[in-house]
């Protein structure tokens, strides 16, 4: 079966055609042109009605959505974030952990592997495990009595469980054993990104030297810039090959760092994220996670004292806020699919393009799903 979306204003990895067309042959895009196409027998076409049509975005770092923490141990929860964020314009993601015990940690791994391959809606390109290896100093939202200095033989352990599904793990490479975890990382294959981190200028340098390339919710949980005292943040910005995420929904970061971040790292080097919990998809009211109490007020996720807890923001609603605060739509759509895409090293997704999957999203002026193709087939939330 063939068909044909037509009549949209399509981001392609060429630029923006804005009578665009495009052909899905077996769930990948078999053809891209303009104006409406001479249809063949057999074939049925979609009219866009001028509205946007973006590459299926992947979002590298989400904790939890629709009152569903994907670490409480059930197959509902990887379920219900692959439902969610598919209806939000996310085709791809990363289960990402929180600190906890090894126990609850390999539980959510079991219940990933046991989801990957009949997914309900987006689809599971591996784990992030965020932490335990992190800094008690910059610690944010993360629970202390789970924080742990970099362990080797327990790293293993997880590595054994989640096999190749283990794509990133975020560290704090100052700590005692850092530098060693960096290093056996990187010969496993897996993405080290670096956060909840106390490092110095020196420090992040000689982790990026041994093979870490990435950053995570850049500016949240890490050492600030000073002018005497650069930091982890300063020696990212100069290293070309270590990309940052950025968490844009106008409470983790200010507009003008995140300009600051495009100006410097470009769109090929920042990856647009959620970092949401539970209450994605539901709004304000009071949650469970990581092992605290987190209110949710005027969409602002925050333990008692304060201290940001992760966000509500979803990836088209990203998407949207970062083209308000200026940044050009195909830059912006390129942080949100392509970068991503890049750094996972699955090539035939994040793309508008011949060969690649058919992961689409159709949005309004708002930037709200209108419908979302994945490899495709038309999601339909249930």
């Amino acid at each position: 079966m063939q068909e044909w979306i037509a009549n949209v204003r399509m981001v392609t990895e060429h630029g923006i055609v804005d009578n665009g067309c495009l052909r899905i042959e077996n769930g990948r895009i078999a053809e891209i042109g303009e104006n409406l196409p001479v249809v063949s027998s057999g074939e049925e076409i979609l009219d866009g009605k001028g509205q946007l049509l973006i590459p299926g975005m992947i979002d590298v770092h989400i904790h939890g959505a629709s009152g569903y923490d994907m670490m409480d141990g059930t197959l509902r929860s990887i379920e219900a974030v692959s439902e969610t964020c598919a209806a939000t314009g996310c085709t791809s993601f990363l289960a990402t952990s929180v600190s906890s015990t090894l126990e609850d940690l390999l539980r959510m791994i079991e219940n990933v592997k046991r989801t990957a391959g009949r997914e309900p809606g987006a689809f599971i390109a591996g784990i992030h495990a965020e932490g335990p290896y992190l800094n008690v100093k910059r610690k944010g939202m993360q629970n202390e009595k789970f924080l742990l200095h970099p362990d080797l033989y327990e790293m293993e352990k997880v590595i054994e469980a989640a096999g190749s599904l283990l794509k990133m793990v975020t560290v704090a490479p100052e700590l005692p054993g850092g530098m060693e975890l960096v290093r056996f990382l990187r010969e496993h294959g897996i993405i080290v990104a670096v956060a909840h981190s106390d490092a110095t200028y020196e420090e992040a340098m000689e982790a990026f030297r041994l093979g870490a390339t990435h950053m995570t919710h850049c500016f949240n949980g890490m050492r600030p810039i000073h002018h005497r005292d650069p930091g982890l943040i300063v020696a990212a910005f100069e290293q070309p090959d270590v990309s940052l995420q950025a968490i844009v929904d106008h409470v983790h970061l200010h507009p003008a760092i995140v300009r600051l971040m495009h100006r410097i790292k470009g769109a090929d080097g920042m990856v647009l994220i959620t970092d949401a919990l539970q209450a994605m998809g539901l709004g304000d009211g009071e949650y469970e996670f990581g092992g605290h109490h987190v209110t949710v007020s005027a969409g602002v996720a925050q333990l008692k004292d304060g201290t940001l807890a992760s966000s509500t923001v979803t990836m088209n609603e990203a998407l949207r806020n970062t083209v308000q605060l200026g940044i050009p739509l195909e830059d912006a759509v390129r942080m949100a699919s392509t970068t991503p895409a890049d750094l996972l090293g699955i090539p035939h997704k994040g793309k508008i393009a011949v060969g690649a999957d058919a992961d689409l999203v159709l949005l309004d002026e708002q930037f709200q799903v209108i419908r979302t193709f994945l490899r495709g087939k038309e999601y339909r939330q249930t």
